[in-house]
């Protein structure tokens, strides 16, 4: 045994020195794929040999440069494991600027640590992590490693180029099966087809590419999916953890996802099973039973990712959710599916890509990787209701701004359904603010203000709704941002209705919120909804979009006191353009001073020479949000 592993390890040896003879001097990265790059994939080799069903094998050669401290991320090197992915070795050898050998590294020098997320309670994976210590730059670190998974659901997506700043000389993607797997497969923004090999045994197919320059990370840039190479596989026939499946389409992988992995999860004790229907005793209607039981399932648990083994994408049971009273999503998923059964109500578990940044589905390859959380759809005939079953304090039939609109699996009895959540439009996503503040002669702000926030902005103030009101007082500083801003009361509501509302109401008080000089005082009219100015871009590359639409109505009426007169008061302004529309209109009442601002900013994709346009329409919006009016001394009467 101990001559074979001497053997293997000479191999290892003569495989990576074999890899860096190759000169990796720093001068030698052309100038081109110098500009703007923190660092250059210099060459990188990715093979995936799925040799079976239970036995993929990675492996991955890689030569990265690193020109400063901003390009250290893409050198260190962090391979997850658990009891079915095995690191089978890691090693590699630093060089300075010149290309010459400064150091090896091996496995032995990566830490081990576990890779449990700071709100998971469990979690069997770990981590094996790397970083250079370097005392100059630039540097290359040369790496060689290979992992083995005992399963191939989930192949590993292959990425030309992942990462901003980061340009690419080569980066090689192989996979390679037995010649009668099925296998289906997706490049996507590659160029022409990949270069297949096949002998009587296996076949082989090769993506390339070369000499790619740095991207640049672009405001209100689209999904950086729609832009990046690369490759999606996924096998027909698959195992996971032990569970087999085939599939070719969402229609078969859903109905696997039911069958396999959450049919026999739903059984209940008796009496739990006594205890839902005692709670929805008399209740005629679906709708209202699912409420119930929906403020039920909030009441009595809470969430705590469990990631296990198969537990990374079966659920808990449900009756050991019940016992115990958590679960992660998949778990509280399951569970109210399985209480809202008891009573006849018909529900569909749900996977999305949830985010803020929506993400769909590709409607035509289905695989196992495209989901990272579950809700609950509740098909009834003519009023679809989602559910999100991790949140305490969510509404019924509310879903925020992490899972609207985008395509979700529904895995179902008789085959899955590629299903869209509802959109929040820029119209429903709704701030509405109205204040009435006294301004005293030393510019002093004394008032009230009521705002209500709708849609996607409901959930705005979701991190402080149910904080103690001297914590709720600190947090809502720092969310005005206004200095000296106190408030003598605070009253957050948030009313879960049908179209559900976040109410704020406030006494506040700002001292010199106006400027004084000895004959003046100056008043910014918009105190309190500020648009910030974007950057602009030279050469803009992608395309603009604009993830989230929204409409801001803010009303601030002035009661200013006798002894100030207005002086100047700024002209109103109307801007409507392709991205939306600006208003602020500003008049005088007698001794108040009323300014009125609606700003609407639509969702949508825009051509790459339309940011420049962008930009102008949101500097003219952060310039008008400042205008002052201006006050001098002297009497109302005159």
């Amino acid at each position: 045994m101990m001559r074979k592993y001497i053997g293997q390890t000479a191999l290892l040896l003569l495989s990576l020195n074999a890899f860096s003879q190759v000169e990796y001097a720093a001068d030698q990265v052309t100038t081109e794929l110098k500009s703007r790059a923190n660092a250059v994939v210099r060459n990188m080799e990715t093979t995936v040999e799925m040799n079976g069903n239970n036995n993929t094998v990675q492996h991955v050669k890689s030569v990265i440069t690193v020109f400063n401290k901003n390009g250290d991320g893409q050198a260190e090197i962090a391979l997850y494991y658990n009891k079915n992915t095995v690191i089978k070795y890691a090693r590699g050898i630093i060089l300075d600027a010149a290309g010459q050998e400064t150091s090896k590294f091996s496995l032995n020098n990566f830490s081990d640590h576990s890779a449990v997320s700071n709100f998971s309670l469990f979690e069997d994976d770990r981590i094996k992590h790397f970083a250079a210590r370097v005392i100059s730059y630039p540097y290359t670190v040369v790496c060689e490693y290979e992992i083995r998974l005992k399963q191939n659901l989930i192949i590993p997506n292959w990425y030309a180029n992942r990462t901003p700043n980061v340009a690419v000389e080569q980066n090689s993607y192989t996979f390679i099966c037995k010649k009668d797997d099925k296998v289906r497969i997706k490049s996507f923004n590659y160029e022409g087809e990949p270069v297949t090999l096949s002998d009587e045994k296996l076949t082989r197919r090769t993506w390339m590419v070369k000499d790619l320059p740095a991207f640049k990370n672009e405001p209100y840039a689209p999904n950086p999916d729609d832009y990046r190479t690369y490759v999606k596989i996924a096998p027909e026939d698959f195992n996971y953890y032990g569970h087999t499946g085939k599939y070719q389409n969402w229609e078969e992988l859903g109905k696997w996802i039911y069958t396999d992995l959450i049919k026999d999860r739903q059984a209940l004790s008796p009496a739990a099973i006594s205890e839902v229907k005692e709670l929805v005793s008399g209740v005629t209607n679906n709708k209202e039973k699912a409420r119930k039981i929906y403020d039920y399932v909030q009441q009595k648990t809470r969430y705590i990712s469990v990631q296990i083994g198969i537990g990374g994408i079966q659920p808990m049971q449900a009756s050991e959710v019940h016992r115990l009273s958590y679960g992660d999503c998949k778990a509280l998923v399951n569970y109210t599916q399985s209480l809202l059964k008891v009573v006849d109500v018909p529900s569909w578990y749900c996977v999305v890509n949830a985010g803020n940044f929506k993400e769909n589905m590709e409607p035509a390859f289905a695989s196992m990787d495209q989901g990272n959380h579950v809700i609950l759809c509740l098909p009834f005939e003519k009023d679809t209701t989602w559910l999100e079953c991790t949140s305490q304090t969510s509404p019924f039939g509310f879903l925020g701004d992490f899972t609207d609109d985008r395509t979700v699996l529904a895995c179902t009895e008789t085959g899955g359904k590629i299903l869209k959540t509802p959109a929040l439009s820029a119209e429903i996503n709704l701030l509405n603010r109205k204040a009435e503040l006294s301004l005293d002669g030393s510019g002093n702000l004394d008032g009230i203000m009521h705002t209500t926030f709708a849609g996607a902005q409901y959930d705005n103030y979701a991190h402080l709704i149910n904080q103690p009101e001297a914590e709720q007082m600190k947090l809502l500083k720092g969310e005005y941002d206004i200095d000296n801003i106190n408030f003598a009361t605070i009253k957050l509501e948030q009313n879960k209705g049908d179209s559900p509302v976040t109410t704020e109401s406030l006494q506040l008080s700002i001292q010199r919120y106006g400027a004084q000089t000895s004959n003046h005082l100056y008043l910014v009219l918009n105190a309190f909804n500020r648009k910030r100015n974007i950057p602009e871009v030279r050469s803009r590359k992608l395309p603009v979009f604009v993830n989230r639409g929204y409409t801001d109505i803010d009303e601030i009426t002035y009661n200013l006191p006798k002894d100030l007169v207005i002086d100047y008061i700024p002209q109103d302004v109307l801007v409507e353009n392709g991205f939306g529309s600006y208003h602020i209109r500003i008049r005088k009442e007698e001794q108040k001073l009323i300014y009125q601002r609606k700003f609407f900013l639509k969702d949508g994709t825009y051509p790459a020479e339309k940011y420049a346009e962008f930009v102008d329409f949101i500097s003219t919006v952060h310039a008008s949000d400042q205008v002052k009016a201006v006050l001098k001394a002297g009497s109302a009467e005159q």
